[in-house]
């Protein structure tokens, strides 16, 4: 018994000098001369260093309301004013609380599309003349292209599905309650090309859209039509074909086990397939089933919400909520603001009269801006 008492002895008090020896944080956060200051609409990222940090929690806050509970701070200002930033370490030692102020500066901005990252349209109609492209062209010269297009509110065709084109803007995008941006486009009633929408933000702090990707959630996400990692690869053809239409010009396989092809129409009489690509192009996405149907004339109805080019640039319903987004896995994502936005072709359908359903990109419009 006694050497019982002995040894539960040693125990509390091992266990009581170690809880003792563990320190509260010690924070130490480099303030640049006169002050953190940044512009509106621009992130703002301080990496603190602490000390005794085992087993440590994180929270900021800003005019008292927290924002972040990790050990970096991120975040990005709507309005210009002074903000109070408060910073909280805390583990089994004790608590450590550092605050702060940010002068946060106003700043004009331009509400449209400034850069274009890449342009890769799929086969269609109106590739290679919206924008013109020429057999000399490049990846380079045609994403040159497709920038003059777009940052002088013009528009751009990508073709038929899995088409894309990346671009960004001189400011972040915030994610404010309510809808935040609108991607131009051409549809009106019952003329819909919906385009999926992708989301980033410049996480790394390159400047380039190199970061993680989120989609858009619309009102197709989760039906049963709708498949998820889609994959098509459009093959060139041999030679351009003699008669001025031509059902079977462009073929395309895909990873449903399906093949079939894309035709040429007696309208548009240039190679529908990139000037600048190889024999292939393989293109992957989310698949959504076309609405496209004959009435007395061929019509293909919008999707209730959540895609470019599908209602008209100024009804609401052609507004997107970047709370929408979710990852890869289909799991909803909190983006305080995005600095890149992909576009693409979320559908694979044509008719002998309109030709095939493809996604028009004209420019981009930001909620927060007037």
């Amino acid at each position: 018994m006694k050497k019982i008492i002995i040894a539960l002895s040693i125990i509390l008090f091992t266990a009581s000098c170690s809880k003792d020896e563990i320190s509260a944080p010690e924070i130490s956060i480099t303030e640049p001369t006169g002050g953190f200051s940044i512009d509106k609409m621009q992130w703002l990222r301080i990496q603190p260093q602490v000390k005794n940090d085992q087993g440590a929690t994180y929270s900021w806050s800003i005019e008292g309301k927290e924002s972040n509970t990790t050990a970096n701070f991120e975040n990005v200002f709507v309005a210009a004013g002074t903000y109070t930033i408060q910073f909280t370490a805390k583990n089994q030692g004790g608590e450590t609380v550092k605050t702060f102020v940010v002068t946060v500066n106003d700043k004009v901005y331009i509400n449209k599309i400034t850069r274009v990252f890449e342009y890769l349209p799929a086969p269609g109609q109106f590739i290679n003349v919206l924008p013109l492209a020429t057999k000399d062209d490049t990846a380079e010269t045609m994403r040159v292209k497709a920038e003059e297009k777009l940052t002088a509110n013009s528009m751009i065709t990508l073709g038929g599905f899995g088409g894309y084109v990346t671009f960004g803007f001189d400011h972040t995008v915030i994610n404010k309650d309510g809808n935040d941006f609108v991607v131009l486009g051409n549809a009106f009633s019952n003329n819909a090309e919906p385009g999926i929408i992708m989301v980033s933000y410049d996480a790394n702090a390159n400047g380039l859209a190199d970061d993680e990707w989120y989609e858009i959630a619309g009102s197709e996400y989760n039906k049963d039509t709708t498949i998820k990692n889609y994959e098509i690869t459009y093959y060139k053809p041999i030679e351009e074909p003699a008669n001025a239409t031509e059902p079977e010009y462009i073929k395309w396989t895909d990873n449903q086990k399906q093949t079939g092809y894309l035709s040429k129409n007696a309208y548009h009489k240039q190679s529908y397939f990139p000037y600048w690509k190889g024999e292939t192009l393989t293109l992957k996405g989310t698949f959504l089933k076309s609405t496209m149907v004959k009435a007395s004339y061929w019509i293909t109805p919008a999707y209730e919400f959540g895609y470019a080019d599908n209602w008209s640039n100024t009804d609401a319903k052609s507004q997107i909520d970047i709370s929408w987004a979710v990852d890869k896995d289909g799991k909803a994502v909190q983006l305080k603001g995005v600095d890149f936005v992909k576009v693409y072709n979320s559908n694979r359908a044509e008719n002998t009269s309109t030709g095939e359903q493809s996604t028009e990109v004209a420019g981009f419009k930001d909620l927060n801006i007037q």
